[in-house]
């Protein structure tokens, strides 16, 4: 993920609805919209709100395992475009992701990638429409921030999961199916082996805080949450389980996103805290830098609230598809979360 290119095409999605005369006033907290069930042979969008895909194959990947898992594939009329660094311009991508809403015959919609840009269109989606027509959508990274706005501004619950063109591995299969086709009340704890390791290691957790916890699941990419910070496209995190999970940020960059997190509220509201996987946040040249646990136990210790890191959540092959804005309760002593209500409409 480019995160400074992230961080810049923020700042133009916010002048530019300002200047089209979009309402920045902030929302009351929307009710829980549950999305309705899917089933094999159902139709399922493909789009792409973020970045540009550079791969042609990406775009037969997500279409074949789409297809493979017993759906049907709808492309987005936009889909292969292409304006700088992203999927086409603000309207495009937008126009994409609105017509699948729209589109009765699509049950689902899936983000192909992450990347960057998502943030741009956020002034430009139809969430009255959304409230009419409530479905999955499945994506992760750079689609943050569409799951942030659902919430703040539909209340839909939508799925924190492998994009389209991602690993469909039989791990991430496998809980697709229990979660959408099975309707099964997850419980999300790692999977690991020792393999050859005489302890071990592999998505190992460590409890920062013990004891249990239940609330909205809330959150995503460090990064991208934070970068909606005093907008109305950020969460209510009220009595809320907060998760996160980046990739490839130094240590200082981590402190400080999770230093906005406390600055604006949000960490004295929640009720339990899950980090996931920071992949290759290691720190680059310097005198000295804190570490990321260090970093993790400054900011959630003191708010001596259930805690635990290295969940299966973030840019790794084998992940959580998490419902968010779903209702869980996690045990941080065991490391893991379960739902605790069914997640689609009857």
């Amino acid at each position: 993920m480019n995160k400074r290119a992230f961080l810049k095409s923020f700042g133009l999605a916010t002048a530019s609805a300002s200047f089209l005369g979009f309402d920045f006033k902030n929302n009351s907290p929307a009710a829980a919209l549950f999305p309705k069930s899917i089933q094999k042979g159902d139709t399922v969008g493909i789009i792409s709100p973020s970045a540009a895909t550079a791969d042609r194959m990406e775009f037969t990947y997500a279409q074949e395992a789409m297809e493979a898992l017993g759906f049907k594939v709808k492309l987005g009329k936009n889909l292969t475009n292409r304006f700088g660094h992203l999927a086409g311009t603000d309207e495009e991508r937008a126009d994409d992701f609105n017509a699948m809403f729209a589109d009765p015959e699509v049950k689902a919609v899936i983000c192909i990638r992450g990347g960057s840009g998502a943030s741009r269109i956020l002034p430009l989606i139809n969430y009255e429409q959304i409230k009419r027509n409530p479905k999955p959508l499945l994506g992760y990274s750079d689609i943050t921030a569409l799951h942030c706005a659902l919430q703040s501004q539909a209340g839909l619950i939508s799925f924190h999961g492998p994009n389209g063109s991602g690993s469909w591995n039989s791990f991430n299969v496998k809980q697709f199916d229990q979660i959408f086709f099975k309707k099964e009340l997850v419980t999300f704890k790692n999977e690991g082996g020792k393999g050859d390791e005489l302890v071990l290691k592999a998505n190992r957790i460590q409890t920062l805080q013990g004891g249990t916890a239940e609330g909205k699941i809330l959150g995503g990419n460090l990064t991208v949450l934070t970068a909606l910070s005093g907008t109305p496209y950020y969460p209510d995190f009220q009595d809320a389980i907060l998760f996160i999970e980046d990739i490839g940020e130094d240590p200082y960059r981590i402190d400080r996103m999770m230093s906005t997190l406390q600055l604006n509220g949000t960490l004295a509201k929640i009720k339990g805290f899950i980090f996931g996987q920071c992949s290759d946040c290691k720190p680059g040249a310097g005198y000295g830098t804190l570490t990321v646990d260090q970093i993790m136990d400054q900011y959630v210790l003191p708010l001596g609230i259930p805690a635990y890191t290295g969940a299966m959540i973030g840019h790794i092959p084998r992940q959580f598809i998490v419902p968010v804005g779903a209702r869980v309760k996690m045990d941080a002593d065991a490391g893991s979360f379960t739902m605790v209500e069914n997640v689609f409409q009857s």
